[in-house]
């Protein structure tokens, strides 16, 4: 065998050799969650100070602002930054607040490639941010302008996603996100991707209800019945990878009991899928025509050893994204069906698999209100250039609570997430008592805990 005809390691095959729930001591981390931590005022209060206003934190995409000029408004409480596009094509980020009386200087987002200019008193900024125009300078004295420009906040980018840092003594971003953890996600190309679906709304729960409810699979049998005929239940299966900060977790992509099951009914259940995972419905074509090849007009449909509705689903994942294009010679044949969920600290999950992801981030209600976070759900899609913007989905944001539909799954864990809620506000609830199967939420909370028992001004 040359060098040449070996296969290079994928980084997907970490999972051949990912910890098992197992192998993770009981006493790793802490299990029991005090109720406070979801309802108190003054919790959230030190969370804005050690945590919100100290990590980096997902401010949009790359794809947000594409020309010169392209600018877009973050606020996290109630602080307000812009993040804009410089004519060297270099995102930057600044506190949204004019130098000269503090008047804010973007709301929403727009495009402002001659310059930010002040709507109170037409003071006037370069993209770079340096203070370029004053209303009669000439009659205001020398105010030590070169000394005036917009504050600087940390923005840097990573798989198309925009990252900010309110800290001005941040450390890189690299550095928070820890080492191997940008290697696993490249070969997904989620720069790349198209936002299909962009949708915010407000949500009468804590921020990390959201953050919980998506870190555990524990919830399924109760919450998403129909999904127990293609998804294995089975803990033991379950593989782990932690991060400092991060942590990505993945469960095989089965049709459940698929001994207990006929491979038609294998089949049926493929089929279902596009209810919850709507982007099935793209490769459904290639499937049936793979299965097509099993079927016979005298007997019922058998697959051979080694065949199942998965390895058939997988198959026709790798021949419909290599049709369109992309490139997922890096990506393992399980990468093509399952589900790869990440925690990345503070707010941001996401599950991915080759050619889509589905992110969910929760940040803290404006109004300081514990019991109430904003979710921002997004959808992204890999497809060829041509079909790009007819796809690409607009912002959305929901005034009216429940008038938005979402997928079935995602409806199902957003009528949830409320009721939850109401029970953490017992008086008579003092814990969350967490069992092993739920050990991402204990690693995420060992997380909120380091960051709360750090000094606010180190």
């Amino acid at each position: 065998m040359t060098i040449e005809s070996i296969q290079p390691t994928r980084p997907g095959e970490w999972v051949d050799t990912g910890v098992e729930l197992a192998d993770i001591p009981a006493d790793a981390y802490r299990m029991r969650i005090p109720t406070d931590r979801y309802t108190s005022p003054d919790i959230q209060a030190q969370e804005r100070e050690k945590i919100w206003l100290k990590v980096w934190q997902v401010a949009g995409r790359v794809a947000d602002i594409p020309a010169v000029g392209d600018w877009k408004e973050y606020k996290i409480f109630d602080q307000s930054f812009v993040i804009i596009r410089g004519k060297d094509d270099r995102i930057r980020g600044f506190v949204n607040a004019c130098r000269h009386r503090g008047n804010v200087l973007c709301t929403g987002s727009g495009n402002a490639k001659r310059g930010i200019l002040c709507q109170y008193h037409l003071w006037s900024y370069d993209l770079d941010g340096a203070l370029k125009g004053i209303l009669r300078e000439g009659a205001q004295g020398d105010i030590g302008k070169d000394n005036l420009s917009l504050v600087p906040v940390s923005v840097d980018t990573f798989a198309g996603f925009i990252f900010l840092n309110p800290d001005p003594d941040a450390a890189p971003l690299a550095e928070f996100l820890g080492e191997g953890l940008p290697e696993l996600l490249a070969p997904y190309r989620l720069d790349e991707m198209v936002t299909v679906l962009d949708v915010r709304e407000s949500v009468n729960c804590n921020w990390k209800v959201v953050m919980d409810a998506f870190e555990e699979g524990y919830h399924i049998s109760g919450i998403h019945p129909e999904l127990l005929r293609v998804i294995m239940i089975d803990p033991t299966t379950v593989r782990y990878r932690f991060f400092e900060n991060h942590s990505v977790s993945v469960a095989p992509f089965d049709v459940a009991n698929a001994d207990k099951y006929s491979a038609e009914e294998q089949v049926e259940g493929i089929h279902g899928l596009p209810e919850t995972f709507p982007t099935v419905a793209m490769v459904l074509p290639r499937f049936d025509e793979l299965v097509g090849g099993y079927r016979s007009d005298d007997e019922p449909l058998r697959f051979p050893d080694g065949v199942t509705a998965r390895t058939l689903l997988q198959q026709a994942t790798r021949d419909t994204l290599t049709g369109m294009g992309l490139d997922v010679s890096r990506l393992t044949d399980a990468q093509m069906s399952d589900n790869h969920g990440w925690v990345l600290f503070p707010n941001f999950f996401m599950t991915i698999r080759a050619g889509e992801a589905t992110t969910i981030m929760a940040t803290p209600h404006p109004d300081g209100d514990p019991n109430k976070c904003i979710w921002h759900i997004s959808s992204f899609m890999w497809l060829p250039e041509e079909h790009r913007d007819v796809y690409r989905a607009q912002p959305v944001e929901v005034e009216e609570p429940g008038s938005f539909k979402y997928f079935l799954a995602l409806q199902q864990d957003y009528e949830q997430m409320p009721r939850q809620q109401r029970g953490l506000r017992s008086d008579g609830l003092d814990f969350m008592a967490l069992v092993k199967e739920e050990i991402v939420i204990a690693h995420y909370h060992s997380v909120v805990d380091r960051y709360l028992a750090a000094d606010a001004n180190s």
